[in-house]
């Protein structure tokens, strides 16, 4: 038994799968953990002839950064480096490589909790996937630093699809219970006080739009912005225009009357979210996206060692966000424009980005 055991497990091994890449016409790969040296990003297919804007690459990554009493005390500078895929300022059309270093780390945080699994952490699912194999140290892999390199090259297809009249803005709608919230630094330090943390939901709004972007069926706009928006840590959970509320309307509520309105076809009301079928309708296109708590809370809570298999507790140490709601619009702008660069370029061709 014991050596079926080992070759089933084996065999499991070789059959794995790992994948880090997102996109078809225009695709993002991701590399790095939270205390490697560094972490990075490929893009591939992009147009020749973008502008690339490293100032602007910079802000977006400021936008992200934490900032004052309600964020991480890790602060890292995101001396970014670009080694390949442009010159002279504009895209190559060759594979765009950008390096992001570590250098704010203190992995001695983790080395006590290497076998506790945390509540809610990857730490457990990545064990299993990974054989014990993986970086742990700051949540590894699937550490929310890793999106810093999602808002670089996000800055760059930002600034590609502004350029062409289509502009993407998030903002938090929903705070720790809080509906547009006003006192958004004092709800994240009540929860801090007390050793919690706390979610929200973000917004985001995308105008500029022209009609008959998207796929049916499996590539759909809602579909490959699902796709991306779900490899943000934390989010849990994505609605379009009227989202979960249309389950209790009439179809004479939900629907959206078209009308013309100064020659160009449009819709009366947007419970659709800007698509239909998948497609574009060239209405601005609205999701809103639910993040969680930040897992990592400064409370006793109940947990396993794998090291033997027991129950056990666990208190949280390390440096980490009481809520990460306010830093992560700037994620889902970025994620959102690599998308639409995707599909745009699906739809009318890769060159299109840079005409």
């Amino acid at each position: 038994m014991g050596n079926e055991k080992t070759s089933h497990s084996r065999t499991d091994r070789r059959r794995s799968k790992v994948k880090n890449t997102i996109g078809n016409s225009v695709s993002v790969t991701l590399f790095g953990e939270s205390h490697s040296e560094g972490i990075g990003v490929v893009i591939d297919g992009l147009a020749p002839g973008i502008r690339v804007d490293c100032q602007f690459i910079a802000e977006q990554l400021e936008l992200r950064r934490p900032k004052s009493q309600i964020s991480t005390p890790r602060v890292e500078k995101d001396n970014f480096r670009i080694l390949s895929g442009v010159y002279e300022g504009k895209t190559t059309g060759t594979p765009i490589c950008i390096v992001i270093p570590n250098e704010d780390i203190k992995s001695e945080d983790y080395g006590e909790i290497r076998f506790k699994m945390r509540p809610s952490h990857a730490d457990f699912t990545a064990n299993e996937k990974y054989h014990g194999f993986e970086d742990f140290r700051g949540g590894g892999h699937f550490s929310g630093r890793i999106t810093a390199a999602l808002v670089a090259a996000g800055a760059i297809a930002i600034d590609a699809l502004k350029n062409k009249g289509i502009l993407i803005e998030s903002r938090i709608v929903r705070l720790g219970g809080v509906d547009n919230p006003e006192n958004i630094e004092e709800i994240i330090l009540d929860a801090k006080t007390k050793g919690d943390s706390v979610g929200g939901v973000i917004e985001t709004v995308v105008t500029g739009l022209p009609t008959g972007v998207g796929e049916p069926w499996f590539d759909s706009m809602e579909s490959m912005l699902s796709h991306a928006v779900f490899s943000i840590p934390a989010v849990k959970g994505i609605e379009f225009g009227a989202g979960f509320s249309v389950a209790d309307m009439l179809g004479s509520e939900a629907n959206d009357p078209f009308r013309v309105v100064d020659g160009k076809i449009v819709t009366e009301t947007n419970n659709n979210g800007g698509i239909n079928g998948g497609i574009t309708n060239g209405m601005p296109v609205v999701f809103s996206t639910a993040i969680k708590p930040t897992p990592t809370i400064f409370k006793e809570q109940n947990t396993v060692d794998i090291r033997d298999n027991s129950n056990t507790t666990l208190m949280a140490s390390g440096r980490h966000d009481p809520c990460i709601v306010p830093r992560v619009g700037v994620v889902l702008d970025s994620v959102t424009a690599l998308v639409l660069c995707d599909l745009l370029s699906a739809r009318f061709g890769t060159d299109w980005m840079a005409n």
